[in-house]
């Protein structure tokens, strides 16, 4: 916990340029907080830039009271993270230590100085995701989740809050320790999530929690977006980045968590820049602090159902709940899905045992057990050498008689070379054993059946493209990833047979499945969208 209070500290050397100060006082306005009083609670929006004059905040425990941290903010230094770009919810009690004067400027006030102004915007910037990465790795919320290991519900919301690297502690309810065994006496020793000091959520689902951390953002059905990008994955997320920075007003819709199914990925290893590998999720959440920047909103976890065409040529989405909004043009960047198995009691598993992503959540489940991965991609080839470091041992089922064709060379090889990993050609998954969590499974090689047991099965096979909700308004081909440019009848190679709706990715039909294609793609779609809102912009 020390660790933040340190790097609190050193961001205090590198004040704010007296000019930029300046021009913080010019649209803010001065105000006292006297020793003890809350500057920000838990829960409230971050809706104000707090630059300090005089005195000093500290974090306060939301349950003891006591001051968290020997460091505090002082003169110069300002409050905030990252959530501030999108108006999100506060994670932290911040409280005046002693009587304190500081300066407090509007939220759009702010973005639109710091968008004037870009040595100001930097340094907040790199600021503001300096503490929530800490804040995320240093587990500093007042977001607890308790009983992941028991609760599939539970988890979802885990797997959530953490591929979206939203702060939180996690306590898995047979732990011995003392901090967990003091929450879970709080809470009855049963599965729950609590937000804040006290709110304990019932029945708890990702979007509950997403409504209270400020991430399912208000949408106005009374107004008309330059662009809707449907999908948060690498493609996504691009097309985010060079949509804000070309002052396309532009908003992002993502039903999961936010780096779609590269999230998923522990470790690419192959992406240009990155010799040492990075994970998927920290990949596209650079990205997407990169977006918000530049002032394109993200609104999650919220699915699109279905979608139609106004007599103006604007498109109107509608979400999972009936909420509608409508956009001068459509981005579909909705990537592919692994494959479900058509395996007994699957559905019941899932999450019990059965997962689809190998994050270090999931890895957790896997200390001392057999491993079975499913597929023989990449992703596949990546979670089968991440889990091995905590796993007994990995198996990694294979329908064909080679990778080669299907796998990277670099990763194949380290494979085949792994003894903590054995890959089980011209093989399948042919059932699932256990009632409340997965407890093994029959594997078939040829005509030979063995049982092995585990407590952990990873699918990731096949990519099924999310179009349904298209709504037959772009065409798609025969397994549904969606026709573009020439397949299309159009010259444009991202252009789909409706106009003003786009596609990129993996959902895009003959593109190339790798990460750095769909960033390629999301960057330079972009170009293409802008001229189309300014040949079809209304007149006057």
């Amino acid at each position: 916990m020390e660790t933040l209070g340190q790097d609190l500290e050193t961001m205090r050397r590198v004040p704010l340029a007296p000019a930029h100060v300046d021009a913080i006082c010019a649209i803010g306005g001065e105000k006292f907080y006297p020793a003890g009083s809350i500057v920000m609670d838990i829960g409230e929006r971050l809706d104000r830039f707090v630059y300090i004059l005089e005195g000093e905040v500290e974090i306060a425990n939301p349950y003891t009271g006591e001051r968290m941290f020997s460091h505090a903010l002082g003169p110069t230094q300002f409050m905030g993270e990252i959530g501030f770009l999108s108006g999100a919810t506060n994670y932290l009690k911040m409280r005046a230590a002693v009587d304190t004067r500081v300066i407090e400027a509007p939220r759009a006030a702010m973005l639109e100085l710091m968008s004037r102004v870009p040595e100001l915007s930097d340094h907040i910037i790199t600021v503001f995701a300096a503490r929530r990465r800490k804040q995320f790795e240093l587990k500093n919320s007042a977001v607890k989740v308790i009983g992941a290991d028991r609760d599939p519900a539970v988890q979802a919301v885990e797997r959530f809050l953490s591929r979206n690297r939203i702060p939180f502690q996690s306590f898995d309810m047979d732990a011995t320790d003392r901090e967990t065994v003091q929450v879970c006496s709080l809470i009855g020793h049963e599965p729950a999530v609590i937000l804040g000091a006290a709110t304990r959520l019932a029945d708890p689902t990702p979007r509950k929690v997403a409504q209270y951390l400020g991430l399912d953002l208000d949408i106005c059905a009374q107004r008309t977006y330059d662009l809707v990008i449907v999908g948060g994955g690498p493609a996504g997320v691009a097309a985010a980045v060079y949509a804000g920075s070309e002052g396309i007003e532009a908003l992002v819709i993502e039903d999961t968590a936010v780096g779609g199914q590269a999230g998923t990925s522990s470790r690419i290893e192959n992406y240009m820049g990155f010799p040492t590998g990075i994970s998927g999720t920290d990949l596209t959440w650079r990205g997407q602090v990169q977006a918000m920047k530049f002032g394109t909103r993200f609104v999650m976890p919220r699915r699109v159902e279905a979608m139609s065409r106004r007599a103006d040529g604007a498109y109107c989405i509608t979400l999972d709940d009936g909420d509608e909004l409508c956009a001068r043009a459509v981005l579909v960047a909705t990537g592919v899905q692994y494959r479900r198995l058509p395996l007994a009691n699957l559905e019941e598993l899932e999450g019990a045992g059965v997962f689809y992503s190998a994050t270090e959540m999931e890895a957790r489940f896997c200390a001392n057990t057999e491993v079975v991965v499913i597929g023989g991609g990449n992703s596949a080839g990546q979670a089968a050498m991440f889990l091995s470091r905590a796993a007994a041992h990995v198996h990694l089922v294979v329908r064909s008689g080679s990778l080669a064709a299907s796998m990277s060379s670099y990763l194949m090889q380290r494979l085949e070379a792994d003894p903590r990993v054995t890959i089980h050609y011209h093989s399948e998954v042919t059932a699932l054993h256990g009632e409340k969590w997965l407890e093994a499974i029959t594997l078939k090689t040829g005509a030979s059946e063995q049982r092995i047991d585990t407590r952990a099965l990873f699918i990731m096979i096949g990519a099924a493209p999310n179009t349904d909700w298209l709504s037959g308004l772009a065409a798609t081909d025969e397994k549904g990833f969606v026709l573009t440019g020439a397949a299309a009848g159009q010259a444009d190679d991202y252009a789909t047979a409706a106009p003003g709706i786009f596609a990129v990715g993996d959902v895009r039909s003959g593109s190339v499945k790798r990460v750095a294609s769909a960033v390629g793609e999301g960057s330079v779609v972009v170009s293409r969208i802008w001229q189309y809102l300014e040949d079809t912009r209304p007149a006057g």
